[in-house]
């Protein structure tokens, strides 16, 4: 079984809620950025052991949000060494509106693993785009590069769309089996 780790940052639970369905498709572990744009004791060696890592921010004004951004800043320590070269990445988003500019979060982190010299797993889930689709489909957002959610700006993490949580779901096995082909 390979060692995945899903780190990332949430500011009112939606992203969180997401970050749990993900890690568990993968049988991932969670690893939080915290509200200062920290890891935890020990959040540095347990991405330095992974053999995947799926990112996860919510999207705020286009991008993730700053508690990402510090930590990916801080990631550099990492990439001067190669510590991530070679390792899988994935991720995911969620935003108030239903665009929300989502994919400028997820291509952040595809070019995030890029430096890190990583190799990309996409969604690999068909959109739910016909006349028939329902709002609680899987991908009823349409993504191809990585998971996406929309929570409105008045819910609560516990009122989130239930194909968003299993879309993240899916996607987490998805990255689970990527990674267990990449280990043969």
């Amino acid at each position: 079984m390979s060692n995945i780790v899903v780190v990332y940052h949430s500011g009112y639970g939606h992203t969180q809620r997401m970050a749990q369905s993900v890690a568990q498709g993968a049988g991932a572990q969670l690893l939080a950025i915290d509200a200062d744009g920290n890891l935890p004791e020990g959040g540095w060696e347990l991405l330095a052991a992974a053999d995947a890592i799926v990112f996860g921010a919510p999207t705020y004004m286009g991008a993730p949000s700053w508690q990402f951004k510090k930590f990916a800043d801080a990631s550099s320590k990492a990439w001067f060494v190669q510590a991530w070269k070679d390792k899988l990445f994935a991720g995911f988003t969620n935003s108030a509106s239903v665009q929300g500019d989502k994919q400028v979060t997820l291509d952040y982190f595809y070019h995030l693993s890029m430096q890190h010299g990583g190799v990309w797993v996409g969604l690999g889930l068909l959109p739910s785009n016909t006349k028939a689709a329902q709002r609680n489909d899987v991908n009823w957002m349409g993504s191809f590069s990585g998971a996406m959610a929309q929570s409105p700006s008045d819910a609560s993490a516990g009122e989130m769309a239930a194909g968003d949580l299993e879309t993240a779901r899916q996607f987490g096995d998805r990255v689970a089996k990527a990674a267990a082909r990449w280990a043969q």
